[in-house]
């Protein structure tokens, strides 16, 4: 049984300066409950970040949220090093997945030289889930990761990447190495699906939690494969809250048929000063 609280955490400093960066993303907590015992955990999603990070006061927030697991949805920067070994030095439990501005320029691997998104996926490790699972036992909780990279629709966002590291040739190929990383997953854990961008088949209007709202008339443009795995959370970030335009807020929640909770984290500005 999974119960989810949503919202966006009020954190000001005391000097009444501007929130902190973290205070735009969302926290979640999970419940889960067996035959023998329940137990609960606290989850801090971190959306689609873009540049906006910092450890110090950023680890301040989070200290304030006191997580269990800190899930972060990628896209961090246009291949920002820097800042994705920042994230990797947060000192707390956590999963990332990269995101399509994670290889904004690499669209192939350096023969030569280690690139910015081998730099990147050095930083983060093991904690990097694409294609792969990571158990968190103390909290008895898995997270599967998703395709990296992915810019969402029917594309498969840098293929040449995809195919060199992880041997995925089109979307086929991606379910089924999400699929796999699925498999073995502790029969007392409860299993999150952590990817880039959502899945497919959660509405196609502007204002859908995978709508694509730079379009007239809107249209699905969640990843045909992220559905195929069953849990009772899908968390994702990529499709901004704000839409285009002016035209509104997304919806960032959906509760499905099956009762899994699909969580849209990227409550991030499209435009700054």
């Amino acid at each position: 049984m999974l119960s989810a609280l949503v919202h966006p955490p009020t954190l000001c400093s005391p000097s009444g300066s501007p929130p902190n960066p973290l205070s735009k993303n969302i926290v979640t907590r999970a419940s889960m409950a067996t035959a023998s015992a329940r137990s609960s955990a606290r989850i801090a999603i971190v959306g689609d970040v873009h540049d906006q990070w910092n450890l110090e006061e950023d680890t301040k927030a989070l200290e304030l949220l006191q997580p269990d697991l800190v899930l972060f949805t990628g896209d961090f920067g246009e291949e920002n090093v820097e800042l994705v070994q920042s994230v990797a030095e947060l000192g707390f439990a956590k999963a990332v997945i990269l995101g399509n501005h994670d290889a904004w320029h690499t669209k192939q691997f350096s023969g030569k030289k280690k690139d910015a998104v081998q730099l990147q996926l050095e930083c983060l490790g093991e904690e990097h889930v694409g294609y792969r699972r990571l158990d968190f036992p103390v909290v008895k909780l898995s997270v599967v990761g998703g395709r990296p990279f992915s810019c969402g629709g029917k594309q498969l966002f840098r293929q040449k990447l995809l195919s060199a590291r992880y041997g995925v040739q089109d979307m086929d190929g991606s379910a089924k190495r999400i699929c796999k990383a699925a498999l073995g997953a502790p029969e007392d854990h409860l299993v999150i699906l952590l990817a880039h961008n959502g899945p497919t088949g959660l509405g196609s209007n502007l204002d859908d939690i995978c709508g694509k709202d730079w379009v007239y008339g809107g249209g699905d443009h969640g990843d045909p494969e992220t559905g195929k795995i069953c849990g009772p959370l899908v968390v994702f970030g990529h499709m901004h809250k704000q839409l285009a335009d002016g035209n509104g807020l997304r919806k960032m929640i959906v509760v499905g048929a099956d009762n899994t909770i699909y969580l849209n984290g990227a409550i991030v500005p499209r435009l700054r000063d």
